[in-house]
């Protein structure tokens, strides 16, 4: 099956046959307990679709070796496919060169990588670093484990009760001893999507870098790191209709260059004594180890996926998707919608009067509908809405309206058996 047929090139939402694209996925033929699959839990993991499937099993039966370790036919194939992804890597995102591409295990890795490699060589005690309430819980508690080894201090930006960050207390949080910023592109949680480019201007008038958690943009916005300006910019790999255990630090040349590495091992060297150890150049010497060959290989072809449907198309398509969930939801008695931003991503966080999030998702999923529930890794965000957790439903560009209005009907199924 090909990635996207030849003749599918939309251009936007009235023109995108999602039927057409669910067709690539396999996985959404399945049923649960006779009903078909309705999976809007991609905020956790998006599905794969076949191409990815074939490329990783083109990879595993004709092409496997470690790579740069010899000069035999396997190994160069392997070397040069890693590589290729590499540079597709650098293209998706707009990056300048293709050392900026640092290949990861995830964004949680991408921004330890960051706190181990930057953060503990330059921030000292009594300096500050600026987080965001919406934070998922790997780009605050890297810094708290900073903090507290260097004496440095965490400043918090607020949010409303749409969910959106307080731009002016953002702004007011800096002082003399601000020396670093972290915040998400896109909240997981809530859907927010936050003014970056903004937020990242004012940081550079004062000389802080900002690293981006883009792991929740990445797969419904065109990304350019360039146009954004980010020092640092970390997505993953499974929420891009890749791979698990594959993600991207994307990082400028010369931060990188003078960043100490966060792994030691193979390949990251050039030379090694027991005196010395010299590094290697940039991305090598962040990529100590074997990396995840087949996963980078196979992050490459969902590229190839995404970049063929077009993330423009992806993100009109999908803001129709979230529109009209957000219209039917609204309209629901007893069903509470958190996070109203004005620019959001295609996440729906709600709750239902009376029933716990738990019990939503278990009755969900008897319809066959597939929700996540919990906190979401993003706490602070649910203490700011005093609730304990939410039910959220998460979009991706294979999903359909009929779908929507399975959701819709699976909560009036959870009111009446609750009622």
């Amino acid at each position: 099956m090909s990635a996207v047929r030849a003749a599918f090139n939309p251009r936007s939402a009235s023109a995108f046959d999602v039927e057409r694209i669910r067709a690539d996925f396999p996985i959404l033929q399945l049923k649960i307990d006779g009903k078909p699959l309705v999976y809007l839990d991609n905020a956790a993991s998006n599905q794969m679709p076949q191409t990815v499937i074939d490329r990783l099993v083109r990879y595993q039966t004709s092409e496997h070796a470690n790579i740069n370790r010899a000069v035999h036919y396997l190994s160069e194939t392997a070397t040069s496919e890693y590589e290729a992804a590499r540079r597709k890597l650098q293209h998706f995102i707009h990056a300048r060169e293709e050392r900026e591409v640092i290949l990861t295990s995830g964004t949680t890795d991408a921004i330890n990588l960051v706190m181990h490699g930057y953060g503990r060589k330059f921030i000292k005690s009594g300096d500050e670093i600026i987080l965001t309430t919406l934070e998922h819980h790997s780009n605050i508690v890297p810094w708290q484990m900073l903090a507290e080894e260097k004496g440095a201090k965490i400043r918090v930006v607020p949010i409303n009760d749409a969910g959106e960050l307080l731009i002016d207390d953002y702004e007011k949080l800096f002082n003399e001893r601000t020396r670093f910023v972290g915040v998400m592109h896109v909240s997981n949680a809530l859907g927010t999507v936050n003014p970056v480019k903004k937020m990242i201007a004012f940081a550079h008038e004062r000389g802080v870098p900002v690293l981006v958690d883009g792991a929740q943009a990445a797969p419904h916005l065109q990304v350019d790191v360039k146009d954004l300006d980010c020092d640092f910019y970390a997505f993953s790999g499974h929420k891009l209709c890749g791979p698990t255990g594959i993600g991207v630090l994307f990082g400028k040349a010369a931060l990188l260059e003078k960043m100490q590495p966060f792994k030691g091992g193979g390949d990251m060297i050039m030379s090694v004594t027991f005196e010395k150890t010299t590094y290697n150049t940039i991305p090598h010497k962040f990529e100590a180890g074997t990396p995840p060959i087949a996963a980078a290989i196979g992050l490459g072809a969902a590229v190839d996926y995404l970049s063929a449907i077009g993330m423009d198309a992806i993100a009109e398509y999908e803001h129709a998707l979230l529109s009209y969930a957000t219209e039917q939801m609204t309209r629901m008695p007893g069903v509470r919608i958190l996070g109203t931003a004005t620019n959001k991503a295609a996440v729906l966080s709600f709750t239902v009067d009376g029933v716990h999030p738990h019990d939503v998702g278990t009755l969900l999923n008897q319809e066959g509908v597939a929700v996540r529930t919990g906190h979401h890794c993003a706490q602070p965000v649910m203490q700011r809405f005093k609730v304990p957790a939410t039910s959220r439903a998460s979009f991706a560009f294979y999903n359909s309206m009929a779908e929507v209005d399975a959701l819709v009907g699976g909560i009036r199924s959870v009111q009446k058996v609750f009622a």
